[in-house]
Parts: C-alpha cells; sequence; structure tokens
C-alpha cells in the first residue's frame, strides 16, 4: 500500500484518488478551499440554484466506468441521469431557429433541411462524416492513452476534409471548415458555437476541432437532476466510502522531493506530508507560476486566453412547458465576435447559451425560473463587465421570451471569480490533435519521478469526461506502472 497525496479536490483529482483507494491505496486530498469539485461549483441564493460550471455531461461512460470501478453502485444509483432532447435549439444572426434532436444523426440531418433549406442537412451530415474519420483517427491517443513521449503525430491535422474541386487543400482551421465544407453562414455559425462552448476562438481552432460536435451529437447530451453540481456530490460521497481522506483549507507550497523523486508535499502553514507519490491536479500552469512544482522544468505557455462570463438569472414566471434545455443565441455580427476575441475585448454582440432545466430543485416553487446564461470570452479584459452582462441578458431574450421584464436579479461571474476560485481565469479547452500541437496539454506524468498531472489542464484537457479520463490515466499509471497502456 502507496501512501498518496493529492494536490485539488476537483471532478480529475476525485476520480484519481477513488480509483487509487479501491486499488488498495493510502490516499490523502489536500484542497485550499473549503470544497471540493473545482470548476464545478454552485451559487444559491433566495431559493434559486445555480451551476457555475458545466451545465452538461458529455460522454457519460466516463463516469459510468467510474462509478462501476469504484463500487458496487452504479452512477445512476447515485445521480439521476436525464437526456436532453432536443439537445439544443439554435437562433441564428437572420432569425432563424432549429430544435436539434439528441443521438440521432439522421434526425439532426431531417431538422437542419427543414430549417435551413434543402441540402443544409446533407452538407452537415457529409461533414459530420468526415468529422467521424479524425474522432476515429484520435480517439485513442486523447482519450483513453497516456501521452506518448512523441508527440509529432498528433501535432498533424487529422481532419480529412473535403477532398473535390479546388477544396483539396487540408483546412487548417475550424472556422475555414465552415467556410468552405458547410457553405452557409448559419451551419457556419452552427460549427462555431461547438468551438465558443469549449473556450476555443473558431478562428484559431484547428480543423480537428470538429470531433466536439462529432462527440455531442453522437454519444448525445445528459442532464445531473439537481445540476452537475449533484454529480460532484455523488463522487465525493464515493472518495469518502473508500476512505479517501479530504483536508480542506491546506494550500500546497511545494512539492517535497527526496532522492530525486516526489516525497510529498509542503503546506503553506509549514506542515509536511509525506508520500510515496504526488498527483497534482490544480491547473498546472498555475503549479508552476507558484512555484509549487518549480524544479520540475519550464512549463510551455498555455495556448488558451478565453475565459466565461456565466449570468445567473433569478426568473419570475413558470417556464414554458416546451421550453428547450440549451438554446444557443448565436452572434448577429461574427465578424466582429471574431475580431473582438482576437483583439482581446468582450464582442458586441456575444454568442450566448441559455440553460434552462426544468429541475424543481434549483428553483423556490413552480412560479420561478432558474436560468444559466454564459458566454466566451478573452481574458484579458479587466472591466466593463456590467455592460457586457446587459448585452448577454439582450441576447438571451431571443432564447427566454420576456426574460428582462421577468428578471427578479442577476449574479454575474466573470474570469476573476474563476481565478480566485481554481488558480486560473482560463477555461482549458480538451485536447485537439494539430495546430502543431499547441492545443495539447501537459503529459500525465511529469519530469520529476513520482509525480503526475491530473484535471482539466492535463492529458487529456478540459471538460467534464476529458477530466475524468486523465484520473482513469493516472491511477493506472500508479498501479500498473511503465506497462500500462491506457484504458479499456
Amino acid at each position: 500500500m502507496a501512501r498518496i497525496a493529492v494536490i485539488g479536490a476537483g471532478m480529475g483529482a476525485m476520480a484519481a484518488a477513488a480509483r487509487l483507494a479501491v486499488a488498495g491505496h493510502q490516499v490523502a486530498v489536500y484542497e485550499r478551499s473549503a470544497t471540493y469539485g473545482g470548476a464545478v461549483g454552485r451559487f444559491e441564493r433566495d431559493g434559486f440554484a445555480f451551476d457555475t460550471g458545466p451545465g452538461l455531461l458529455h460522454l457519460p461512460a466516463v463516469h459510468r466506468d467510474l462509478f462501476v470501478k469504484t463500487g458496487k453502485e452504479a452512477l445512476e444509483k447515485c445521480v439521476e441521469l436525464v437526456q436532453v432532447d432536443p439537445s439544443s435549439r439554435h437562433v441564428f444572426a437572420d432569425g432563424t431557429a432549429v430544435s436539434l434532436p439528441n443521438a440521432s444523426r439522421a434526425g439532426v440531418v431531417s431538422a437542419l433541411d427543414a430549417a435551413l433549406g434543402a441540402g443544409a442537412g446533407e452538407r452537415w451530415g457529409d461533414f459530420m462524416g468526415r468529422a467521424r474519420e479524425a474522432w476515429d483517427r484520435t480517439r485513442r491517443p486523447l482519450l483513453e492513452e497516456p501521452l506518448p513521449a512523441d508527440t509529432s503525430p498528433l501535432a498533424r491535422e487529422p481532419y480529412p476534409g473535403l477532398k473535390s474541386g479546388l477544396l483539396r487543400r487540408t483546412p487548417t482551421t475550424l472556422a475555414e471548415v465552415g467556410r468552405r465544407e458547410l457553405r452557409d453562414p448559419r451551419l457556419a455559425a452552427l460549427l462555431d458555437g461547438y468551438a465558443l462552448a469549449y473556450g476555443l476562438d473558431p478562428a484559431t481552432a484547428p480543423a480537428s476541432a470538429a470531433v466536439l460536435p462529432y462527440m455531442e451529437q453522437t454519444f448525445g447530451s445528459w442532464y445531473v437532476l439537481g445540476g452537475i453540481r449533484a454529480l460532484a456530490d455523488a463522487l465525493h460521497e464515493r472518495c469518502l466510502a473508500r476512505k479517501v481522506e479530504f483536508v480542506f483549507g491546506a494550500e500546497v507550497a511545494r512539492v517535497l522531493e527526496k532522492d530525486g523523486r516526489a516525497a510529498g508535499v509542503e503546506l503553506a502553514d509549514g506542515r509536511q506530508a509525506e508520500a510515496d507519490h504526488v498527483v497534482a491536479a490544480a491547473p498546472v500552469p498555475a503549479l508552476y507560476r507558484d512555484g509549487v512544482i518549480g524544479s520540475v522544468g519550464q512549463e510551455p505557455p498555455s495556448a488558451v486566453r478565453t475565459g466565461r462570463v456565466t449570468l445567473c438569472l433569478a426568473l419570475r414566471g413558470a417556464r414554458e412547458a416546451d421550453a428547450a434545455h440549451r438554446t444557443v443565441v448565436h452572434s448577429t455580427d461574427a465578424a466582429d465576435e471574431r475580431a473582438a476575441l482576437a483583439a482581446g475585448r468582450t464582442a458586441l454582440r456575444p454568442t450566448v447559451v441559455a440553460l434552462r432545466p426544468d429541475d424543481e430543485r434549483l428553483r423556490p416553487d413552480g412560479a420561478h425560473e432558474a436560468v444559466t446564461v454564459t458566454a466566451t470570452v478573452p481574458v484579458a479584459v479587466e472591466d466593463g463587465w456590467e455592460a457586457f452582462a446587459d448585452r448577454m441578458t439582450e441576447a438571451a431574450e431571443r432564447a427566454v421570451p420576456g426574460l428582462r421584464e421577468r428578471l427578479l436579479w442577476r449574479h454575474v461571474r466573470t474570469p476573476a471569480d474563476t481565478l480566485r476560485e481554481t488558480g486560473m481565469a482560463e477555461v482549458p479547452a480538451p485536447a485537439l490533435a494539430g495546430a502543431a500541437g499547441r492545443l495539447l496539454p501537459s503529459a500525465n506524468v511529469s519530469p520529476l519521478p513520482g509525480l503526475y498531472f491530473a484535471g482539466g489542464w492535463a492529458h487529456p484537457g478540459g471538460g467534464l469526461a476529458h477530466s475524468g479520463m486523465s484520473g482513469a490515466l493516472v491511477a493506472g499509471l500508479i498501479v500498473e506502472g511503465a506497462d500500462f497502456r491506457g484504458s479499456r
């Protein structure tokens, strides 16, 4: 039995801790804040409750595997999962709207043809076929296997592109895919929306980001009753059941080293805890920035420069029975939105995502509604957030009729809140191939023996599913050692 110290109590950290505890190890988690969950937070006021991080679950198989492997109770015994249908409603700049069914490629094609005109669905369906090729080429190395020492094959673009006529050159960015292959500004906006939802600028995101809509439309979108925070609660309970120790209010100042390997952690108050392995599940750039692992080499600058603004909106009046759970209101000025992301300013007319869960646990009663609205922004912006929140609220009214008249109050969360709670203002993106490797996160194995990286800033990157996979990979590396070849 080895002693293992885990830095941070986010979702990736708890996923690793639960798996390692089941393997017979003694696991202690050190979290600088007063609670667990990391970016999966909760804001509550006046009987309203809001997720402040992810609002939907994709690739639920990752968490089903986690709960099966760490105890007798399956995921669905611990939380109630609801498949969201339609998966999303989209409102485009010209006022056209379309609702896309959940996990139905044929249904999506039909819906796009009906809303955008004959041929639109076919073009999107053909694009999804090419996205599947990119997914098949990168799924195992980017989700299920440790990052290889030689990442040069993953630096090459896996998306095949449309090989016909003048379009034989493989596109290099997602925006180029939309412009050249989808040939409809609304379809291009649909594609851009998936990138923005993951904190990526479509103008710079590699074409391989096509796997993001493929993943959602193939495996579906799910909601956890009580909010995604309920998933964090269930994972924390699973860790406690497996005898994982949590120490809150415990900021780790540095990783201890002995004989050339990690040997434990030292807390900010001077206390030390010896360990045979250390799992650093706090944001890797922050660990380098703050000197926690300063002797472990040089972390390359993060390619991510975007964060999120989140509005928690308390509304009077009941939610309409036919309201979509998720509505994406696309920018009415896509050119300005792209220019704003490039220039480090907020967009005049941002793309926003409105989440309207039909969940009685999030509202005081049936005569009220809790709505969350998010937008992707550059983290370089320092002020003007209230004015930007006004613009977000105006855009969200296209998803929530009469929103401003129904508004009781709003709570605005900015990248500064993300920085305070997680140590980084940015939101980590999923690992993506192509782009010369700049969207490949830190490997799970650090340069210092005995020190491992987990969580959204480590392989395979950001997102609930990806951080869960990071925990599985780290646990496998510690338990099986150098022979570990990935999850099965």
